[in-house]
């Protein structure tokens, strides 16, 4: 019986709860999700909840835990970050109307523990956390060893029949598979890094300026030469979240393994030094020893992302820049289309070749939309962070043009067409679309 078939999945990220969540409500009674950490104690900053994002999640009875404590956008403003001018403003009261649910922002331990919770009520879910997972082998029987970390001489190999990784952009199951098929594809640096913060009501309460941006219900970006903040109130406007993206100048020495770095106060006020001061304040907020920093790393667009009965799902897939927030939406589509194809109707017969067959429409479904955003957070980063010259002129002229109500939004976040192409796509739907016409069905 398919529903049976014993299915792995590497790392309980975003991708790896919203694909064991969808397969589970697909009918699948034999997932167990595989985790390095020992726990699951959810952290991290600030989400965009994307429309694109949040249909789905509804569909897997996620979405009001989520809804209920995140913050409902009205608007965008994307300012010059030196003087605070608006440069450019957009409404989001459309969305809603739109594509049927609004531009949300949150937290991503609310988003990861809702699904987590989701999971915990599927019986056909279990967790083995504190494993390491390495040496992936592939074919119509995938494995992999798994240690324990607390004891390392209990390290078993595990079977399955469909293996799905989930383990994000330092995956070494993508390393593994592509050097069976005698490939590569280094993980590289962008040549930016991000600094995360979250300031409290508290924190700010005594700061007109700043205590309005809180109460607002506003997406701020603030924009200049190669370097951007982007801040929003989530939970309930009790903590304000605040994303940069800059110049990676203090990781040009780490090992490729180094992801974060302590930061220095004094470097991060330099960095944005230019900027004006209410940034200055609110940066300044931050206290000494709680500054991290984060490398953005990305890689080339992969051959493939399936060989066999495994699949990449995610970042070990297409690791994206932050500056489309559609990163963890991306992973969360995957998740969806992966419950659509390995239903148990589909693949009824268990063979390998068909379960090959459902990750190859996977693939199609995904793959291109995927790296196609890839692409585009990139080129938005490239934009946003323009420096004098006759390029920021002209992206100057267009923001311009939009505060009279015309033309496109530099900003491709906040641009309508660009919205539509990203939230307009049911992406469940395209994969049963797909099936139907690949003769992918159901077999009774």
């Amino acid at each position: 019986m398919a529903e049976n078939l014993r299915i792995a999945i590497i790392g309980a990220g975003m991708g790896g709860l919203a694909t064991a969540l969808s397969l589970a409500k697909a009918g699948h009674k034999n997932i167990t999700i595989y985790e390095t950490a020992p726990g699951l104690g959810f952290v991290g900053a600030g989400i965009q909840l994307a429309p694109n994002m949040a249909r789905i999640l509804d569909r897997l009875d996620c979405w009001k835990q989520i809804a209920a404590e995140a913050v409902q956008c009205a608007d965008t403003s994307i300012r010059e970050g030196s003087s605070d001018k608006e440069l450019g403003h957009v409404t989001l009261e459309y969305v809603e109307k739109t594509y049927g649910y609004p531009h949300m922002v949150g937290h991503r331990a609310s988003l990861a523990g809702a699904m987590y919770d989701g999971c915990l009520k599927e019986s056909g879910i279990k967790f083995e956390l504190g494993s390491v997972i390495t040496e992936a082998e592939f074919g119509a029987k995938p494995s992999f060893k798994l240690t324990p970390l607390k004891s390392p001489d209990e390290e078993r190999r595990v079977e399955c029949d469909i293996l799905l990784a989930c383990d994000g952009v330092k995956s070494q199951t993508r390393v593994s598979l592509l050097q069976t098929l005698g490939e590569t594809a280094d993980v590289k640096d962008s040549g930016q890094a991000a600094y995360r913060i979250m300031l409290t009501r508290e924190q700010m309460q005594h700061d007109p300026e700043l205590i309005a941006l809180l109460d607002a219900d506003s997406v701020t970006r603030w924009i200049g030469e190669k370097k951007h903040i982007i801040a929003y109130p989530i939970h309930n406007k009790q903590i304000y979240n605040i994303s940069t993206a800059q110049p990676d100048v203090n990781f040009a020495g780490a090992p490729n393994s180094t992801y974060t770095t302590k930061g220095s106060k004094t470097a991060m006020m330099d960095v944005y030094g230019d900027f004006c001061p209410m940034i200055h304040r609110m940066l300044d907020l931050v206290p000494d020893g709680e500054v991290v920093e984060w490398k953005l790393r990305v890689h080339e667009p992969l051959s493939t992302w399936v060989l066999d009965s495994t699949a990449l799902v995610g970042d070990a897939c297409h690791p994206t820049l932050p500056h489309l927030a559609q990163g963890a939406a991306q992973a969360i589509e995957d998740g969806a289309v992966l419950g659509v194809v390995l239903d148990p109707k589909r693949i009824a017969d268990c063979e390998p070749a068909t379960i090959n067959k459902a990750l190859k429409i996977y693939e199609k479904v995904r793959k291109e939309r995927a790296e196609a955003l890839v692409e585009l957070a990139a080129e938005n980063g490239r934009s946003m962070h323009l420096g004098s010259g006759k390029a920021k002129e002209e992206r100057d002229k267009i923001f311009a043009a939009l505060k009279s109500g015309k033309g496109p939004v530099p900003d491709k976040w906040a641009d309508a067409d660009v919205q539509r192409m990203i939230y307009g796509v049911d992406i469940t739907a395209e994969a049963e679309n797909l099936c139907k016409e690949e003769g992918f069905v159901a077999k009774l």
